[in-house]
């Protein structure tokens, strides 16, 4: 247990240190995009309410270049979710320039750790960085994970008896590098790595194990029952005018990826290939009034080969883990998902300090096994939230909200950053 959490940190920690360090000697270009910081000026934030009730006197400015000025933000996280029960941790998060912060988009790395009360420990890490004059973009996901997941079978119009649970133990290591090839839009690929491993029912359920629908989709399918593993290359295009990833207050996003996982290339299980579009769009409604409309429309498509079970498309597998709002991470899976989200945000207070969202989304899941296509049924869910502005500097938000879905599905979360 100790030699997996040391292995994964090191490698996130030599990949968000060392690596934008190697880069930093890279000089900026002058149409590398207009990604001006934040004008903070008349924000107030967490920092400065604490400040003033403690009677403290405003900051000395630092006498660092902006671009080495690291902006932190750290909040609990505490929510409920059908997943993982009650859930309790911190998460933190850093944001950065590497370059001169006109011409270089903003750098930004999130930590959690949570527990939760149906003993599930998680430990996430995932990083964006640009680097100067945005020539290069690089991120990284990793995870380690002592877990649990209610399964059910494939497909959105899908019922299971309560009860179907699977432990496992879980790592992720995502690495990806992107050169710009003209503004905004850039190139590039990675390594994929997801390995399930020590997989077993939950206690005391070891008789109705084999009725589960983990274990016939794996069984008839060839994979091994206690341990799953996917590895493979990506290959992606992306285009990002977004003023910020953080909480973009403008422009659009839209990633467009395709994944190799190969049998035997480092422990895989199977050789199968995916598509994944990921399409998102944020149109203020009022100049300089903070309203805001956010779209996303999210696809995961399993093209060839057969996926383990784990590793197919299904509510909550987006980097993040953000889609679904309203449901359980994992509820609706199956060989080809798309998700739409809709979501307004507006400021509650004046000076940004406090503001709110609703939202409503909708997901439809194809199962090749019944003949259920994309389409044929929807699960939609909706809900609202509060947002506390950590950071005026990053516009790093604490993010609470509460989702609905249909047949009493529901859930509360509590993050550091929007949800997309």
């Amino acid at each position: 247990m100790v030699r997996r959490v040391a292995a994964i940190a090191a490698l996130a920690l030599l990949t968000s240190t060392l690596w934008p360090r190697c880069a930093a000697a890279q000089t900026s270009s002058p149409d590398a995009g207009q990604n001006s910081p934040p004008d903070f000026e008349e924000t107030v934030d967490i920092v400065d309410v604490v400040r003033h009730l403690l009677n403290k006197p405003p900051p000395v400015e630092s006498s660092q270049p902006q671009q080495r000025t690291k902006m932190r933000a750290i909040a609990p996280v505490v929510g409920v979710k059908p997943s993982t029960g009650g859930m309790i941790g911190i998460a933190g998060n850093i944001a950065f320039y590497r370059g001169d912060p006109a011409t270089t988009s903003i750098s930004s790395t999130i930590v959690s750790a949570t527990f939760t009360t149906k003993k599930q420990t998680h430990l996430n890490a995932h990083t964006t960085m640009f680097g100067a004059g945005d020539r290069w973009r690089f991120e990284g996901i990793y995870k380690v994970q002592w877990t649990s997941l209610e399964t059910f079978d494939l497909g959105t119009n899908t019922e299971s008896p309560p009860g179907d649970v699977a432990r496992y133990d879980f790592d992720r290591f995502h690495q990806f590098l992107y050169g710009r090839i003209r503004p905004n839009l850039f190139a590039g690929g990675g390594l994929v790595f997801d390995t399930h491993h020590n997989i077993r029912p939950r206690d005391g359920e070891e008789g109705a194990w084999q009725q589960s629908p983990y274990y016939e989709y794996t069984a008839a399918n060839g994979f091994p029952i206690d341990s799953q593993q996917s590895a493979g290359l990506s290959a992606e295009l992306i285009w990002d005018s977004r003023d910020s990833f953080i909480n973009p207050g403008h422009g659009s996003y839209t990633r467009v990826g395709y994944r190799a996982l190969f049998d035997d290339f480092l422990g895989g299980d199977s050789r199968w290939n995916k598509v994944t579009i990921d399409a998102r769009a944020y149109a203020p409604l009022v100049k300089g009034g903070g309203q805001k409309l956010a779209f996303w429309g999210y696809a995961d498509l399993v093209v060839s080969g057969v996926a383990p079970y784990f590793d197919l498309p299904a509510t909550g597998s987006d980097p993040y883990g953000r889609s679904g709002r309203g449901y359980a991470e994992g509820h609706f899976r199956g060989e080809r998902l798309a998700f739409v989200e809709m979501e307004y945000r507006a400021p509650l207070t004046r000076n940004g300090l406090l503001g709110m969202v609703a939202f409503i989304n909708t997901t439809t899941v194809a199962n090749r096994q019944t003949g259920e296509e994309l389409f044929d049924h929807f699960a939609s869910g909706g809900g609202g939230g509060l947002r506390l502005l950590l950071n005026k500097r990053s516009k790093t938000n604490l993010a609470f909200d509460v989702g609905f879905g249909e047949k009493g599905n529901h859930g509360i979360y509590l993050g550091v950053q929007e949800a997309f």
